[in-house]
């Protein structure tokens, strides 16, 4: 398999549109790398980069060493899966698998040995004489898939591949995409989606991009738990993390903050005595708050309750210019609506924020 350098990668739109800028990144032989960000971001762009159907304007991608920015798509050793299975429906399950291998004219017991063996990966065994319309959305995605496969390609490229899928079979094939990897652990994918499950579940790294470029990379938890930046933090995690304004009262190795509506945050990220009386905001995400009859770091009325079954959430009325508050609780809360409840959380899941920057990344 291959690793991929992108070295201050660039891509420009007839010579003014800039999409994408100073793209830096170095992906290892075996790892699952995820694009994610806001619609527009450029996410699908830099994947169509990286197989060669859109030409880059500025900077080196690099393919086991070698530079392949004028290397044709065919010639880069690369397989994409798209959002649509681009099946084609008059041919078997077999014959769209081993399409690729019969144009390139490889003997007749290759193909059958690179079908099978990806068919019996993918568990499609009992269905290669079957044509498209006799499968399934989840089948059909991983016959796209296996006819990847099949090609032995250095890398593999997935552009959303279960966007196209209902919510049952989404989680079903993301499953088998992730057994999958496990049974290639020397495989190079990259793979680009808008589904935060996906981007946390199947991910060795993430890359977040937003604003033309790379916000931040890192492992999904170390994104969760570590954001560098208030749009990392609200981005990564559903609900997003909520952000209330307050100003540094405490320094040290453990932070104190005293909240704009009177409330008391305490945060394990150190600050100095220069930070003594800045402005903040404390980041918490929904799940981390619990309840206390003590000190709170934000106190509100409840607006709105959705009863999940195992967790509870609690949307706040919200309170001038800010966004709303949510907290996600365990359990059943279905009695609080309308009431004041008081939120806290343990101090190493408190993070703070200055000009948009994580105080942990200065």
């Amino acid at each position: 398999m291959a690793n991929l350098k992108l070295t201050d990668v660039e891509k420009t739109y007839a010579g003014a549109v800039n999409v994408l800028n100073h793209i830096d990144l170095d992906i290892q032989t075996g790892e699952l790398v995820v694009f994610v960000g806001p619609s527009g971001c450029g996410k699908s762009t830099l994947l169509r980069m990286i197989a060669g159907l859109e030409k880059i304007t500025g900077g080196t991608l690099k393919i086991d060493g070698q530079v392949v920015n004028d290397v044709p798509p065919s010639q880069r050793g690369i397989a994409m899966v798209f959002q649509s299975y681009a099946l084609y429906p008059h041919m078997t399950v077999r014959e769209n698998m081993s399409f690729a291998l019969r144009i390139a004219k490889k003997p007749q017991a290759e193909i059958d040995a690179a079908v099978d063996r990806a068919a019996k990966l993918l568990q499609l065994d009992a269905y290669l004489d079957r044509l498209p319309k006799a499968l399934s959305g989840g089948q059909r995605q991983r016959v796209a898939i296996g006819r990847s496969i099949v090609r032995d390609p250095k890398v593999y490229l997935f552009d959303e591949p279960l966007s196209n899928l209902d919510a049952a079979l989404r989680v079903a094939t993301r499953i088998e995409i992730a057994k999958l990897k496990e049974q290639m652990p020397n495989s190079t994918m990259i793979y680009v989606t808008h589904d935060q499950v996906e981007a946390m579940t199947l991910a060795s790294r993430i890359v977040v991009l937003a604003n033309k470029g790379i916000a931040q990379v890192g492992s999904p938890l170390e994104l969760y738990e570590r954001p560098n930046s208030e749009f990392v933090a609200q981005f990564i995690g559903s609900p997003a993390m909520n952000l209330l304004p307050g100003q540094v009262v405490g320094t040290g190795a453990q932070t104190r903050v005293q909240m704009a509506d009177g409330g008391m945050a305490l945060s394990d990220y150190p600050t100095q005595e220069a930070d003594m009386g800045m402005m903040v905001n404390v980041g918490v995400r929904p799940e981390d708050f619990v309840e206390t009859e003590d000190a709170a770091i934000f106190e509100g009325k409840v607006d709105i309750i959705e009863a999940l079954g195992e967790v509870t959430l609690l949307y706040f009325e919200k309170q001038g210019a800010a966004d709303a508050v949510i907290g996600k609780l365990q359990g059943i809360h279905t009695d609080v609506r309308g009431q004041a409840v008081r939120l806290t959380a343990d101090p190493a899941k408190v993070h703070l924020f200055a000009n948009g920057v994580s105080l942990l990344y200065r």
